[in-house]
């Protein structure tokens, strides 16, 4: 499927699996808005797609600090004066935390933890809802975590990152119900830890995988293209994974 006539967002685009998003997104023809903490950091990923074909005039590049309220409505300003409308918003920036002991995190890290996961999740969509609400199909994507649902105790992330993660799936929940009126669906993953192969490989679309395999990159990005690209009447709510 072709992502032409799409525009979208994708919070911490910069590396890992926001990177993943934004160059697979680029190559099924979509105009992409990305974010990083840095600038230099979005430029360096735009810079990526660019290079591989994509006409500069379709990927824009921002600086987002999603703990940082000014900042998230900064980049809806830019975003606003750029486009009329955004179709999919993708909610991908979490600041990841491991340790099983509680005290193994600093006050800071625990902060910036949950406020860049849950309170940036928040503050994302609230600052785009306009712009989605002016979209035909408007779609909000998060990604969540095996670590927000319910009874999941088995990864070695700390408290605070499954406090966030627990939080964005409250969030999303709610989100779904109250904005389905409005035609905006709101799409949750929740991959246990997965293999974040390099997108720019060009095998990896096509990489044979098995039941025994670790859940990769790609079937995740398979999964946000097929909720993406289904009719308007189907609201697919939400993707879990058995782990291996």
């Amino acid at each position: 499927m072709t992502f032409a006539q799409h525009r979208v967002v994708i919070t911490a685009a910069g590396r890992g699996f926001g990177r993943t998003l934004a160059l697979r997104f680029a190559a099924r023809g979509a105009e992409v808005h990305l974010s990083a903490r840095t600038l230099e950091a979005a430029e360096g990923v735009r810079a990526e797609i660019i290079a591989q074909g994509h006409d500069a005039d379709r990927v824009h590049a921002f600086a987002c600090d999603l703990t940082d309220p000014a900042s998230v409505r900064e980049f809806a300003a830019a975003v606003a004066a750029r486009t009329g409308h955004v179709d999919v918003l993708v909610n991908n920036g979490a600041r990841y935390q491991h340790g099983t002991d509680l005290l193994s995190a600093s006050d800071e890290e625990v902060v910036d933890t949950l406020a860049s996961g849950a309170t940036g999740t928040v503050l994302a969509t609230r600052a785009f809802l306009p712009l989605l609400l002016k979209s035909a199909k408007p779609d909000i994507v998060t990604m969540v975590s095996g670590c927000g649902e319910p009874g999941n105790h088995r990864s070695d992330a700390h408290g605070a990152f499954y406090a966030a993660k627990s939080a964005q799936a409250g969030f999303t929940e709610v989100l779904s119900h109250r904005l389905r009126d409005q035609g905006v669906r709101v799409i949750s993953l929740y991959p246990p830890d997965f293999d974040n192969h390099d997108p720019l490989s060009v095998a990896w679309e096509n990489a044979p995988r098995t039941s025994k395999d670790q859940l990769t990159a790609q079937s995740l990005v398979d999964c946000v293209f097929f909720a993406v690209g289904q009719p308007r009447d189907c609201f697919i709510k939400s993707f879990t994974f058995e782990q291996v």
